[in-house]
Protein backbone atom coordinates (compact mmCIF):
# COMPACT_ATOMS: atom_id res chain seq x y z
CA UNK A 1 0.00 0.00 0.00
CA UNK A 2 1.35 3.13 -1.07
CA UNK A 3 1.92 6.17 1.87
CA UNK A 4 -0.61 8.37 0.23
CA UNK A 5 -3.14 5.57 0.24
CA UNK A 6 -2.18 4.82 4.03
CA UNK A 7 -2.95 7.95 4.94
CA UNK A 8 -5.74 8.55 3.30
CA UNK A 9 -7.34 4.56 4.51
CA UNK A 10 -5.90 6.47 8.56
CA UNK A 11 -7.86 9.08 7.32
CA UNK A 12 -11.33 7.19 6.94
CA UNK A 13 -10.96 5.52 10.26
CA UNK A 14 -10.41 8.15 12.16
CA UNK A 15 -13.71 9.63 10.34
CA UNK A 16 -15.76 6.21 11.24
CA UNK A 17 -14.38 6.57 14.76
CA UNK A 18 -15.30 10.04 15.25
CA UNK A 19 -18.67 9.10 13.83
CA UNK A 20 -18.83 5.99 16.64
CA UNK A 21 -17.76 8.50 19.43
CA UNK A 22 -20.86 10.72 17.99
CA UNK A 23 -23.94 7.96 18.41
CA UNK A 24 -24.95 6.44 21.65
CA UNK A 25 -24.12 2.93 22.57
CA UNK A 26 -21.76 2.91 19.80
CA UNK A 27 -17.99 2.68 20.80
CA UNK A 28 -15.16 4.50 19.29
CA UNK A 29 -12.78 1.76 20.63
CA UNK A 30 -14.80 -1.20 18.76
CA UNK A 31 -14.64 0.95 15.63
CA UNK A 32 -10.71 0.63 16.39
CA UNK A 33 -10.73 -2.92 16.61
CA UNK A 34 -12.61 -3.41 13.62
CA UNK A 35 -10.61 -1.35 11.52
CA UNK A 36 -7.47 -2.61 12.76
CA UNK A 37 -5.87 0.29 14.34
CA UNK A 38 -6.79 -0.48 18.03
CA UNK A 39 -3.35 -2.01 19.31
CA UNK A 40 -1.35 0.33 17.08
CA UNK A 41 -3.88 3.51 19.00
CA UNK A 42 -3.06 1.98 22.59
CA UNK A 43 0.38 1.56 22.19
CA UNK A 44 1.15 4.87 20.35
CA UNK A 45 -0.57 6.51 23.58
CA UNK A 46 0.65 4.62 25.98
CA UNK A 47 4.42 6.30 24.88
CA UNK A 48 2.25 9.70 24.44
CA UNK A 49 1.73 9.48 28.03
CA UNK A 50 4.97 8.44 29.39
CA UNK A 51 6.73 11.28 27.15
CA UNK A 52 4.89 13.53 28.39
CA UNK A 53 5.46 12.74 31.75
CA UNK A 54 9.12 12.38 31.31
CA UNK A 55 9.31 16.24 29.96
CA UNK A 56 10.83 17.55 32.91
CA UNK A 57 12.21 14.79 34.58
CA UNK A 58 14.27 12.89 32.36
CA UNK A 59 14.56 14.62 28.71
CA UNK A 60 16.05 11.84 26.92
CA UNK A 61 13.72 9.35 27.49
CA UNK A 62 10.79 11.54 26.41
CA UNK A 63 12.10 12.16 23.01
CA UNK A 64 12.40 8.53 23.23
CA UNK A 65 8.93 7.61 23.93
CA UNK A 66 7.82 10.21 21.64
CA UNK A 67 9.94 8.55 18.77
CA UNK A 68 7.98 5.56 19.54
CA UNK A 69 4.45 7.05 18.64
CA UNK A 70 3.26 6.08 15.40
CA UNK A 71 2.77 9.57 13.84
CA UNK A 72 2.14 8.04 10.38
CA UNK A 73 -0.97 6.69 11.46
CA UNK A 74 -2.14 8.34 14.72
CA UNK A 75 -2.14 12.31 13.07
CA UNK A 76 -4.49 11.05 9.95
CA UNK A 77 -6.76 9.02 12.50
CA UNK A 78 -7.31 12.78 14.17
CA UNK A 79 -7.24 14.68 11.08
CA UNK A 80 -9.87 11.94 10.08
CA UNK A 81 -11.41 12.09 13.54
CA UNK A 82 -11.75 15.29 15.00
CA UNK A 83 -13.79 17.38 12.21
CA UNK A 84 -16.21 14.01 11.50
CA UNK A 85 -17.19 13.45 15.33
CA UNK A 86 -17.77 17.59 15.36
CA UNK A 87 -20.01 16.93 11.95
CA UNK A 88 -21.91 13.81 13.39
CA UNK A 89 -22.66 15.40 17.16
CA UNK A 90 -24.46 18.33 14.96
CA UNK A 91 -26.06 16.44 12.59
CA UNK A 92 -26.36 12.43 13.46
CA UNK A 93 -27.46 12.85 17.28
CA UNK A 94 -30.21 14.76 15.84
CA UNK A 95 -31.07 11.67 13.33
CA UNK A 96 -31.32 9.15 15.71
CA UNK A 97 -33.42 11.01 18.55
CA UNK A 98 -35.94 11.86 15.31
CA UNK A 99 -36.14 8.00 14.28
CA UNK A 100 -35.11 6.21 17.00
CA UNK A 101 -36.23 2.85 15.70
CA UNK A 102 -34.57 2.35 12.02
CA UNK A 103 -31.13 4.13 13.29
CA UNK A 104 -30.98 1.65 16.57
CA UNK A 105 -31.93 -1.30 14.15
CA UNK A 106 -29.13 0.21 12.08
CA UNK A 107 -26.47 0.24 14.91
CA UNK A 108 -27.40 -3.26 16.35
CA UNK A 109 -26.56 -5.11 13.23
CA UNK A 110 -23.16 -2.73 13.39
CA UNK A 111 -22.28 -3.69 16.68
CA UNK A 112 -23.57 -7.29 17.00
CA UNK A 113 -21.53 -8.17 14.05
CA UNK A 114 -18.26 -6.45 15.67
CA UNK A 115 -18.50 -8.95 18.57
CA UNK A 116 -16.25 -11.28 16.11
CA UNK A 117 -13.20 -8.86 16.33
CA UNK A 118 -12.35 -9.25 20.00
CA UNK A 119 -14.13 -12.58 20.11
CA UNK A 120 -11.45 -14.23 17.43
CA UNK A 121 -8.44 -12.21 19.00
CA UNK A 122 -8.76 -14.31 21.98
CA UNK A 123 -7.19 -17.16 20.44
CA UNK A 124 -8.13 -20.25 23.45
CA UNK A 125 -11.41 -19.65 25.15
CA UNK A 126 -11.62 -21.10 28.32
CA UNK A 127 -13.76 -21.21 31.29
CA UNK A 128 -11.86 -18.23 32.90
CA UNK A 129 -12.56 -16.26 29.58
CA UNK A 130 -16.05 -17.35 29.35
CA UNK A 131 -16.43 -16.15 33.41
CA UNK A 132 -14.59 -12.80 32.54
CA UNK A 133 -16.85 -11.99 29.23
CA UNK A 134 -20.12 -13.13 31.12
CA UNK A 135 -19.40 -10.95 34.59
CA UNK A 136 -18.77 -7.69 31.91
CA UNK A 137 -21.60 -8.43 29.60
CA UNK A 138 -23.87 -8.52 32.88
CA UNK A 139 -22.29 -5.32 34.01
CA UNK A 140 -22.34 -3.27 30.70
CA UNK A 141 -26.43 -4.68 30.71
CA UNK A 142 -26.82 -3.54 33.76
CA UNK A 143 -25.10 -0.12 32.79
CA UNK A 144 -27.20 0.41 29.93
CA UNK A 145 -30.45 -0.21 31.87
CA UNK A 146 -29.86 2.61 34.05
CA UNK A 147 -31.99 5.52 34.10
CA UNK A 148 -30.86 8.88 32.30
CA UNK A 149 -29.60 11.68 35.30
CA UNK A 150 -30.90 14.72 35.20
CA UNK A 151 -27.55 16.90 36.43
CA UNK A 152 -26.70 20.70 35.86
CA UNK A 153 -23.34 20.24 33.75
CA UNK A 154 -21.54 22.34 36.52
CA UNK A 155 -17.69 22.24 35.16
CA UNK A 156 -16.32 20.41 38.05
CA UNK A 157 -18.73 17.66 36.51
CA UNK A 158 -18.32 17.85 32.86
CA UNK A 159 -14.19 17.63 33.58
CA UNK A 160 -15.22 14.27 35.68
CA UNK A 161 -17.35 12.94 33.44
CA UNK A 162 -15.28 13.39 30.73
CA UNK A 163 -12.37 11.93 31.97
CA UNK A 164 -14.70 9.24 32.07
CA UNK A 165 -16.12 9.04 29.08
CA UNK A 166 -12.90 9.58 27.28
CA UNK A 167 -12.19 5.89 28.42
CA UNK A 168 -14.83 4.69 25.96
CA UNK A 169 -11.69 5.30 22.99
CA UNK A 170 -10.14 3.01 24.38
CA UNK A 171 -12.54 0.43 25.49
CA UNK A 172 -14.29 -1.54 23.25
CA UNK A 173 -18.06 -1.94 24.08
CA UNK A 174 -18.08 1.17 25.95
CA UNK A 175 -19.94 4.08 24.00
CA UNK A 176 -18.49 7.24 25.33
CA UNK A 177 -21.37 9.67 23.89
CA UNK A 178 -24.04 6.88 25.50
CA UNK A 179 -22.02 7.46 29.50
CA UNK A 180 -22.52 11.68 28.22
CA UNK A 181 -26.17 10.61 28.08
CA UNK A 182 -26.39 8.66 30.97
CA UNK A 183 -24.99 11.44 33.12
CA UNK A 184 -27.59 14.25 31.32
CA UNK A 185 -24.24 16.15 29.67
CA UNK A 186 -25.25 14.29 25.96
CA UNK A 187 -27.70 17.27 24.87
CA UNK A 188 -25.25 20.03 26.76
CA UNK A 189 -21.86 19.16 25.15
CA UNK A 190 -24.00 19.22 21.89
CA UNK A 191 -24.67 22.88 22.32
CA UNK A 192 -21.25 23.84 23.72
CA UNK A 193 -20.06 22.41 20.09
CA UNK A 194 -23.36 24.23 18.11
CA UNK A 195 -22.40 27.27 19.99
CA UNK A 196 -19.06 27.40 20.76
CA UNK A 197 -18.82 27.10 24.51
CA UNK A 198 -14.80 27.70 25.08
CA UNK A 199 -15.19 27.16 28.74
CA UNK A 200 -17.32 24.40 28.46
CA UNK A 201 -15.36 22.60 25.76
CA UNK A 202 -12.17 23.49 27.60
CA UNK A 203 -13.04 21.84 30.33
CA UNK A 204 -14.24 18.59 28.69
CA UNK A 205 -10.89 18.38 26.81
CA UNK A 206 -8.83 18.89 30.23
CA UNK A 207 -11.12 15.97 31.44
CA UNK A 208 -10.47 14.09 28.58
CA UNK A 209 -6.93 14.14 28.60
CA UNK A 210 -6.22 13.76 32.21
CA UNK A 211 -8.66 10.70 31.80
CA UNK A 212 -7.30 9.01 28.93
CA UNK A 213 -3.11 9.53 30.48
CA UNK A 214 -4.48 7.08 33.36
CA UNK A 215 -6.17 5.08 31.47
CA UNK A 216 -4.51 4.04 28.69
CA UNK A 217 -1.41 3.04 30.84
CA UNK A 218 -3.50 0.93 32.69
CA UNK A 219 -5.00 -0.96 29.72
CA UNK A 220 -1.72 -1.07 27.75
CA UNK A 221 -0.67 -2.76 30.95
CA UNK A 222 -3.49 -5.25 30.87
CA UNK A 223 -3.24 -6.48 26.93
CA UNK A 224 0.54 -6.93 27.86
CA UNK A 225 -0.19 -9.45 30.85
CA UNK A 226 -3.53 -10.77 30.65
CA UNK A 227 -3.99 -10.20 26.67
CA UNK A 228 -7.01 -13.20 26.74
CA UNK A 229 -8.72 -12.22 29.99
CA UNK A 230 -9.21 -8.50 28.44
CA UNK A 231 -10.26 -9.20 25.22
CA UNK A 232 -12.94 -11.53 26.76
CA UNK A 233 -13.64 -8.65 28.91
CA UNK A 234 -14.22 -6.25 25.73
CA UNK A 235 -16.19 -9.07 24.34
CA UNK A 236 -19.06 -8.93 27.23
CA UNK A 237 -18.83 -5.20 27.06
CA UNK A 238 -19.87 -5.17 23.62
CA UNK A 239 -22.76 -7.95 23.47
CA UNK A 240 -24.23 -6.41 27.03
CA UNK A 241 -24.07 -2.90 25.46
CA UNK A 242 -26.32 -4.06 22.93
CA UNK A 243 -29.36 -3.44 24.86
CA UNK A 244 -28.95 0.29 24.75
CA UNK A 245 -29.26 -0.43 20.93
CA UNK A 246 -32.26 -2.48 20.77
CA UNK A 247 -34.95 -0.77 18.81
CA UNK A 248 -38.46 -0.72 21.03
CA UNK A 249 -37.52 1.02 24.63
CA UNK A 250 -38.98 3.39 26.57
CA UNK A 251 -37.25 6.71 27.49
CA UNK A 252 -36.39 5.06 31.12
CA UNK A 253 -34.33 2.62 28.80
CA UNK A 254 -36.87 -0.15 29.38
CA UNK A 255 -36.92 -2.99 26.81
CA UNK A 256 -40.23 -3.91 24.56
CA UNK A 257 -41.51 -6.64 22.93
CA UNK A 258 -40.90 -5.89 18.98
CA UNK A 259 -43.69 -2.89 17.61
CA UNK A 260 -43.65 -0.58 14.98
CA UNK A 261 -41.40 -0.88 11.93
CA UNK A 262 -40.41 -4.44 12.58
CA UNK A 263 -39.47 -5.37 8.68
CA UNK A 264 -37.35 -1.74 8.34
CA UNK A 265 -35.77 -2.92 11.64
CA UNK A 266 -34.80 -5.80 10.12
CA UNK A 267 -33.60 -5.04 7.27
CA UNK A 268 -31.40 -2.06 8.43
CA UNK A 269 -30.11 -4.36 11.39
CA UNK A 270 -28.74 -7.13 8.59
CA UNK A 271 -26.94 -3.93 6.82
CA UNK A 272 -25.66 -2.39 9.48
CA UNK A 273 -24.46 -5.93 9.83
CA UNK A 274 -22.84 -6.63 6.44
CA UNK A 275 -21.40 -2.76 6.28
CA UNK A 276 -19.30 -4.01 9.36
CA UNK A 277 -18.55 -7.64 7.68
CA UNK A 278 -17.45 -5.94 4.49
CA UNK A 279 -15.02 -3.81 6.25
CA UNK A 280 -13.68 -6.78 8.42
CA UNK A 281 -13.17 -8.72 5.15
CA UNK A 282 -11.53 -5.35 3.15
CA UNK A 283 -9.16 -4.72 5.91
CA UNK A 284 -7.95 -8.67 6.23
CA UNK A 285 -7.57 -8.62 2.20
CA UNK A 286 -5.31 -5.39 3.05
CA UNK A 287 -3.46 -6.71 5.85
CA UNK A 288 -2.49 -9.98 3.73
CA UNK A 289 -1.36 -7.63 0.90
CA UNK A 290 0.98 -5.76 3.33
CA UNK A 291 4.11 -7.06 4.60
CA UNK A 292 3.39 -9.28 7.49
CA UNK A 293 6.28 -6.79 9.58
CA UNK A 294 3.40 -3.84 9.25
CA UNK A 295 -0.49 -4.57 10.11
CA UNK A 296 -0.84 -1.21 10.19
CA UNK A 297 0.52 1.26 7.47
Amino acid sequence: MSVTRARAANVARGGLIGAAEAVPGVSGGTVALVTGVYETLIDSAGHLVSGVRAVFTDRDRARAEFRSVRWDVILPLLGGMLPTLVIALLLLAPLIEAHPVPMRALLLGMVAAALAVPATMVDRWGWREVGFAAVAALAAFVLTGQLQLSVSPALPLVFLVAAIAICALVLPGVSGAFLLLAFGLYGPTREAVRHLDLAYIATFFLGAVCGLSLFVKALQWLLSNWHRATLAVMTGLILGALRALWPWQTEQNQLQAPGELVGLAVVLCLIGAAVVVGIMLLERRARDQDAPAAPVR
